[in-house]
Formats: structure tokens, C-alpha cells, sequence
């Protein structure tokens, strides 16, 4: 027999180390972000920052009812979405203000980047065949994997080339990661939502 509130609790205290992670390495982030100059880690950051509103949402409605879980994860996919318009603007504005970034301050953040999110990919991977929820921070921590890699792959680009434009082309492929991880959440709520919606008519007809 499964016991739900020995397994709720232990969600919880993932989350809540998964949280910590993404608030520091958002920090670290940015400030990289801003001494190299580089649009791929500010928008690594920006992803971190989307991350832990995430796991912080996803903490509030653990033992909440297939409803509620699905609605927050409909609000997480927004969120997603909403990084992938913020990424959009800063590659817009830097087409505009080219500039070479850092790529000694790219790859330092890039490599503790990746290390952080593979750890939260570790405590995440458990639970996700689980409930949307939880489904969807498991989502969210292995795009950052796909991004630790990206940005790896930016710095050594922008060292061997010299130039800007290998750091634009890999925050737009996370600009592309994003809708595609916002697509995903939304339609897996939707169904959540469509389920649910059919359980709540069931009951309502059998009573």
C-alpha cells in the first residue's frame, strides 16, 4: 500500500532543493550574463528564473486535487512560453547592438550551469511518470540539460570563430526549445483538464 503522505512529503522536499538550485544559478546567471555580454546566458538565466516559479508552483499543489494540478501546470506552460518571448526580444535587440560576448565568463557559467541542472534532472527523474505536476518540472529540468549542452557549445563557438553570431544562433535554438517544452506542457494540461472534467460529469450524473 502506497503511502501518500510519506510520498507527498518527499515531492516536497525535491522541490524545495530543486527551487534553491534554480534561484542560485539565476543569480549566477545573470551576472554572467551581464560581465561577458553573452544572449545565450542571459537567457539561461532567464530560463532559471521561469524554473524556479516553476518548482515553487508545483510545491504549492502537491496533494491538491488532478484539477488543480492541471491548471497550475497550464500556468507553468505560460511561463515557458512567456521566456521564449523574452529570449525572442533580446536576440532582436542584439541584431541590432551586435557585440562580441566573453567567452572565458560564457563558459565558466555555462559548465556550472549544466552541472546544477543535472543535478535537479537526477532528483526530478523519479517522478516523472507521475502526475502532471510533477510530469512538468521533469520537463523543465531536462530542457536545461539541452541548454547546459547548448551553451557549452556557444562558448566554444564564439572562442573559435570570434565573433557574436554563434551566441545568437544558440539562444535562438532555445528560443525554439521553449515553444516546443510550452507545447508540450499545454496540451498534456489540457488533457489533465479534459479528464477531469469528464470524472467531475460521471459523478455528478451517478449522484
Amino acid at each position: 500500500m502506497v503511502d501518500v503522505a510519506a510520498m507527498q512529503a518527499q515531492q516536497r522536499r525535491v522541490l524545495r532543493i530543486v527551487l534553491a538550485i534554480n534561484l542560485m544559478t539565476f543569480v549566477m546567471m545573470l551576472a554572467a550574463a551581464w560581465l561577458s555580454g553573452s544572449s545565450s546566458v542571459l537567457s539561461g538565466g532567464l530560463d532559471n528564473l521561469g524554473d524556479a516559479l516553476t518548482y515553487a508552483l508545483s510545491l504549492a499543489v502537491v496533494g491538491a486535487s488532478a484539477r488543480a494540478k492541471a491548471r497550475v501546470s497550464l500556468f507553468k506552460g505560460l511561463l515557458i512560453f512567456a521566456a521564449a518571448i523574452a529570449v525572442g526580444v533580446q536576440i532582436f535587440w542584439r541584431l541590432g547592438n551586435p557585440a562580441v560576448p566573453l567567452f572565458e565568463g560564457m563558459g565558466v557559467a555555462a559548465v556550472l550551469n549544466l552541472g546544477a541542472n543535472y543535478v535537479c534532472l537526477r532528483l526530478l527523474t523519479p517522478y516523472r511518470q507521475g502526475d502532471v505536476n510533477l510530469a512538468s518540472a521533469w520537463e523543465c529540468a531536462r530542457n536545461d540539460i539541452f541548454e547546459g549542452f547548448a551553451l557549452i557549445g556557444a562558448t566554444a563557438l564564439v572562442w573559435l570563430f570570434g565573433a557574436g553570431w554563434p551566441d545568437l544562433l544558440i539562444a535562438f535554438g532555445l528560443l525554439l526549445l521553449f515553444v516546443g517544452s510550452a507545447w508540450r506542457v499545454l496540451g498534456a494540461c489540457c488533457r489533465e483538464l479534459r479528464v477531469a472534467a469528464r470524472a467531475e460529469g460521471s459523478t455528478s450524473t451517478a449522484s
